[in-house]
């Protein structure tokens, strides 16, 4: 594991871009996993920023999203489609064909989860995936006590998810009460991740997540065992962490 501390939110969200391009010029071909959320916004700035400067390229990129709500059409304000062309793809070079995001409108629910698997290991699996965590120690959309073996499902959100969601919908009742989403298997199974976090409100589940004990009841806390885990936080985010933690896992 290692860990960037960053003194704020912009300079935490450059640090995590400068990851990606190092392996968008590597590997032109590279799987990336995608995360929406407040914290991705910057992150898909500075992507854009580099791909009109000439310096990254998604024309052979192919994405995954993590997850999207169950039963909002693509073209909802609120949509994970939505945020993903209006902050990213819109403004970049990528294929439509290469886009891939959960159906959340899918007729059946089932089938679509064992396409999106499917179509994952197809393209070879995911080579970075990008990870925010809920207040609660969500990844993706697998709320606490999700098993660690988990595949692309539906899951019922928590009130504490959907409250912390309700901005982006009006209020608490209008946000959907189902997601889909990757599994937590399908996460592992990618060949790096980098976890971004910002914020006092997530220092506690941070700090809970990489040095407590591991459990699906702190679904994050299964990232302590992923052999390339990048950790990106600002400082607040990072200050509830073990002070003595930073003198092996910090790196500047």
């Amino acid at each position: 594991m290692r860990i960037y501390v960053a003194d704020t939110k912009d300079e935490m969200a450059y640090r995590a871009a400068e990851i990606i391009e190092d392996r968008l010029i590597k590997y032109p071909d590279t799987t990336l996993g995608l995360a929406t959320g407040g914290t991705m916004i910057e992150l898909y700035r500075y992507l854009v920023q580099m791909y009109e400067r000439g310096i990254i390229s998604f024309k052979s990129v192919v994405t995954f999203n993590l997850d999207e709500y169950v039963g909002i059409e693509p073209s909802h304000p609120a949509s994970f489609r939505r945020f993903m062309y209006e902050y990213l793809f819109k403004h970049v070079d990528i294929l439509p064909q290469n886009v891939h995001i959960p159906d959340g409108m899918a007729h059946d629910m089932r089938a679509e989860c064992k396409s999106y698997d499917c179509a994952i290991k197809e393209h070879g699996g995911i080579d970075l995936q990008i990870l925010g965590i809920g207040l609660n120690g969500h990844i993706g959309f697998n709320e606490p006590g999700t098993p660690f073996g988990t595949t692309t499902h539906v899951v019922d959100l928590t009130e504490t998810t959907r409250a912390a969601n309700a901005g982006f919908f009006g209020s608490i009742e209008d946000v959907p009460k189902q997601a889909v989403t990757m599994g937590i298997k399908n996460i592992m199974q990618s060949r790096s991740i980098i976890l971004m976090a910002s914020g006092e409100a997530k220092a506690d589940m941070v700090a809970k997540a990489l040095t407590g004990p591991i459990t699906p009841q702190v679904p994050a806390s299964v990232l302590q065992l992923h052999p390339q885990l990048t950790v990106i936080l600002d400082r607040q985010a990072a200050s509830s962490m073990p002070k003595d933690y930073f003198d092996c896992s910090f790196v500047a």
